[in-house]
C-alpha cells in the first residue's frame, strides 16, 4: 500500500530543504492555496461527515502544523541565545 503524501507536506519538505534561516522558519506560513485547502477541510467538517481521505488530509494538515510549531519554537530560542 503506498503512502499518500499530502501537497501540504510538500511545501514544508521543500522549504526545509532550501536551507532556511532561522529568520525564516520563524516566517514561513504555508501557502495560499493550501490555507484555503484547510478552510475547506474544516467547512466541510461542519457540515457533514468528512470521507477518510479528507479526514486523513486534515490529520496531516493538523500534524505539519504542530511540527512547524515546534520547529519555530526551537529557532526562536536559538535567535534568542
Amino acid at each position: 500500500m503506498a503512502v499518500k503524501v499530502f501537497p501540504v507536506w510538500n511545501e514544508v519538505d521543500d522549504f526545509l530543504t532550501s536551507s532556511p534561516t532561522l529568520q525564516q522558519i520563524l516566517d514561513f506560513h504555508p501557502s495560499e492555496s493550501a490555507q484555503a485547502r484547510l478552510r475547506e477541510l474544516l467547512t466541510a467538517k461542519r457540515e457533514r461527515t468528512l470521507t477518510p481521505e479528507e479526514e486523513a488530509e486534515l490529520n496531516e494538515t493538523q500534524a505539519v502544523e504542530m511540527f512547524m510549531q515546534r520547529l519555530k519554537v526551537r529557532a526562536l530560542a536559538k535567535l534568542d541565545r
